[in-house]
C-alpha cells in the first residue's frame, strides 16, 4: 500500500466531511483501515507544506502524487484510498 499525505486547515468545512467520509468508508471496507494516511494542518506545519504544490484544502497525495485538491465527495475519497490499496 501507498502511503497518502492530506493537508487540512483548521475551520474548514470540506476538510471536516472529508474525515467523516473517510471514516465511513474505514467502516464499509476494511482494508481501508491499514491504510497510511499522514494529516498535516497546513496552519500548524507550514514549512512542511510549503513544499508540496497545493492551493485548496483538503488536498490528497499518494506517495507523492497529488490526486485530489479542494471540495471532496465521497468517490473522490474512495478513488484515493483505492489508488493507495493497489501500490
Amino acid at each position: 500500500m501507498k502511503k497518502i499525505t492530506m493537508f487540512t486547515m483548521q475551520g474548514c468545512p470540506y476538510c471536516k466531511r472529508a474525515f467523516e467520509w473517510m471514516e465511513n468508508l474505514k467502516n464499509k471496507n476494511p482494508v481501508y483501515k491499514a491504510l497510511e494516511i499522514h494529516v498535516i494542518d497546513e496552519q500548524v506545519q507550514p514549512e512542511i507544506a510549503n513544499q508540496y504544490d497545493y492551493y485548496y484544502v483538503p488536498t490528497f497525495y499518494v506517495d507523492g502524487n497529488k490526486l485530489h485538491e479542494g471540495i471532496p465527495s465521497p468517490e473522490k475519497i474512495e478513488a484515493v484510498f483505492e489508488a493507495a490499496v493497489k501500490g
